[in-house]
C-alpha cells in the first residue's frame, strides 16, 4: 500500500532502515546532532568472573560458608528430638521445582542420630522415592556392603542426600534445587555432629565443598565440613556401572576407616 519504514524524529538512525528513507533524509533539513537519551532499564549485572560461562559454579558455596558453625551444639540425648523438629519444618515441602516434578516422597535420612560416620548421596532415586529412605536401590544395597566391609552396620551410620526429592529420571539436581535444599542438610550434619563424612559422587562434593573439580582431583585427601574431615569416593550407583573402580572406592574407604580406628571385615 506504499508504506514503508517510518521512524520517530529525534532517534538515532540505524543502519537497518531502507534506502529510500535514507536517501529522502539525506535533503531533509539538517536535524540537530543530539544525545540519544539512556533507556531507562536496569543494566544487567555482570559478574567479573573468568569462568561466567557456567551459572553453577557462580552460585557454589562450601557448607563451611553458608552459616557459621553454632555455638551451643545439640547433647547426645536431644539430637533424635532435634532431627525430628528439621523434619517437621520441611513438612510437605513445595520450596523449589522438584516438588512439582512427580515427586512422591520426601527423602530426609537414615540411621543413627548419633553417627559418628555420615553418607551423603546426591538424591533420592526411584526405589528411595517409593519408600522415603535413602539408599535402598541396588546402590544402596552396595552402600551395605561397603559399610559392612568397614566393620560397621547400617544402622551405625548416618545417611542422607544433597536433595531430599527425586530429580525427574534421576538426573542432576539443579542448583537451585540443590541450594534450596542446604539449609536442610547443613543443619542435620549440625546436630549429627559426624566426625568423618563420606561425599558419594561428584555432585555431593560439589555442593559440600562449594568447588567444582573432578572427582579424581578430589579423592585421597582429607577436606573439612562443617568441624568434620571429609572424604570424597565414587558413587555406589557409578560402580555398579564400573565394577573396576571397586577397589579406589575402598582406598577411599580404608582412609576412612584409619581415621576412625576401625579394623573392618574384609573387602566389599
Amino acid at each position: 500500500m506504499g508504506v514503508h519504514d517510518f521512524y520517530r524524529r529525534g532517534e538515532p538512525v540505524f543502519s537497518e532502515i531502507a534506502t529510500d528513507v535514507v536517501a529522502a533524509e539525506a535533503v531533509a533539513e539538517p536535524l540537530p546532532v543530539r544525545v540519544a537519551p539512556v533507556p531507562a532499564v536496569a543494566a544487567p549485572v555482570v559478574v567479573a568472573k573468568p569462568d561466567f560461562l557456567e551459572p553453577p559454579i557462580a552460585k557454589l558455596v562450601s557448607f563451611d560458608n553458608l552459616a557459621p558453625l553454632p555455638e551451643v551444639r545439640v547433647a547426645a540425648a536431644g539430637k533424635a528430638d532435634a532431627l525430628r523438629a528439621i523434619q517437621d519444618e520441611i513438612g510437605d515441602c513445595t520450596r523449589c521445582p522438584l516438588a512439582y516434578a512427580g515427586r512422591r516422597k520426601i527423602v530426609f535420612a537414615d540411621g543413627d542420630p548419633n553417627a559418628r560416620l555420615m553418607f551423603v548421596g546426591e538424591g533420592p532415586g526411584a526405589d528411595e522415592d517409593a519408600s522415603g529412605i535413602p539408599f535402598v536401590g541396588k546402590a544402596g544395597q552396595l552402600l551395605n556392603n561397603m559399610i559392612g566391609a568397614m566393620g560397621l552396620k547400617r544402622e551405625e551410620v548416618y545417611i542422607a542426600n544433597i536433595v531430599k526429592c527425586r530429580p525427574p529420571a534421576n538426573r542432576v539436581p539443579e542448583p537451585v534445587e540443590a541450594n534450596t535444599c542446604s539449609q536442610f542438610l547443613l543443619r542435620q550434619i549440625d546436630v549429627v555432629q559426624p566426625q568423618v563424612i563420606v561425599a558419594l559422587g561428584a555432585t555431593a562434593a560439589m555442593y559440600l565443598l562449594g568447588v567444582k573439580q573432578s572427582l579424581v582431583s578430589l579423592r585421597g585427601k582429607w577436606h573439612g565440613c562443617r568441624g568434620a574431615k571429609l572424604v570424597v569416593t565414587y558413587h555406589p550407583a557409578f560402580l555398579l556401572r564400573d565394577p573396576r573402580q571397586k577397589g579406589e572406592a575402598w582406598k577411599d574407604l580404608q582412609m576412612v576407616m584409619a581415621e576412625m580406628g576401625l579394623k573392618g571385615a574384609g573387602k566389599g
